[in-house]
């Protein structure tokens, strides 16, 4: 799940797009887009199908706006049998290894790519019957500029779905590391701190920023997943990805027992998170769908 401020994820932020790294941290970053599509894949399916029953008929044109690997992409072809995908990312290494996957799957000539900044517009898209943002949005520096652009995109009667998370999941109890009781809960108000400074709009209130910019909102959700044994062992990996990212994002900005609490969980050892068997999944997911007024002026 993101285009504009991407090296985010420098900083412990799991789902963002774009990459100004180096190619391991990049390929830990495509694992960790891959797992959570994977592991949450029941929720797209049921988001997905909300989409149609709310888009209707005729849907010929969709924009993944922050498409990432390729999840939404997918799904969204897969759902709109009839439609093209525009798939946008800022990202050119992640839209070439997107437009593969597509020509692998026979799906070459309904996925198109655009490199572009999710805050600097849609160039050349006038007619998109929807456009979904999963986790992109909030990298945005000027969300009323974005989401003029993505207004713009759309036709009369489009839909824009805006889904979005409320920061890293939560895997671990509270006595998970003895000692150092809540740990996971002291990592992640740290994360949110920086979150807060880095990316300010990550938690923000879409639903009032998408009827400013002339959107009707007529679907704001809010829905705490959770995933219990028995877990595949994709979970393990998944949370061994995250935390090592969070671990390296909290470098210098938390008490280093806790730094090193958090090196017992990925160090392969009898507490490593791959190998533990009271690993829960928890992760909270925020839609809100709107919808251009089809009397609004081009």
């Amino acid at each position: 799940m993101t285009p504009s401020a991407s090296h985010e994820h420098a900083h412990g932020h799991t789902h963002g797009h774009t990459h100004e790294h180096g190619g391991s941290d990049q390929e830990a970053l495509t694992q960790v887009l891959d797992l959570d599509a994977e592991l949450f894949a029941p929720y797209l399916t049921s988001v997905t199908a909300r989409l149609a029953d709310a888009a209707g008929d005729g849907v010929t044109h969709v924009v993944d706006l922050g498409a990432g690997t390729g999840t939404g992409t997918f799904a969204l072809l897969e759902r709109f049998p009839h439609a093209r995908v525009t798939a946008v990312d800022s990202s050119p290494e992640m839209l070439a290894r997107l437009a593969g996957a597509a020509r692998a799957k026979g799906l070459g000539d309904r996925v198109r790519t655009l490199e572009t900044d999710a805050g600097a517009g849609l160039p050349g898209i006038t007619d998109a019957d929807l456009v979904w943002a999963s986790a992109s949005l909030h990298h945005v520096d000027d969300p009323a500029a974005a989401l003029a652009g993505v207004h713009a995109a759309l036709r009369p009667g489009g839909l824009l779905a805006v889904a979005e998370l409320d920061g890293m999941p939560r895997f671990l109890p509270d006595d998970a590391v003895a000692g150092r009781p809540g740990l996971e809960a002291r990592c992640r108000a740290a994360l949110d701190a920086l979150h807060a400074e880095r990316m300010p709009h990550l938690g923000a209130d879409w639903g009032v920023l998408l009827a400013a910019a002339g959107l009707t909102v007529e679907q704001a959700r809010t829905e705490p997943l959770e995933l219990s044994a028995p877990l595949p062992a994709s979970a393990g990996r998944y949370a061994h990805l995250v935390l090592d990212r969070i671990r390296v994002a909290l470098d210098g900005l938390v008490d280093p027992a806790d730094l090193a609490a958090l090196g017992t969980l990925l160090d392969g050892g009898p507490a490593d998170v791959r190998h533990r068997d009271d690993l829960v999944v928890r992760s909270t997911r925020q839609l809100w769908v709107a919808r251009r007024p089809v009397d609004t002026a081009s």
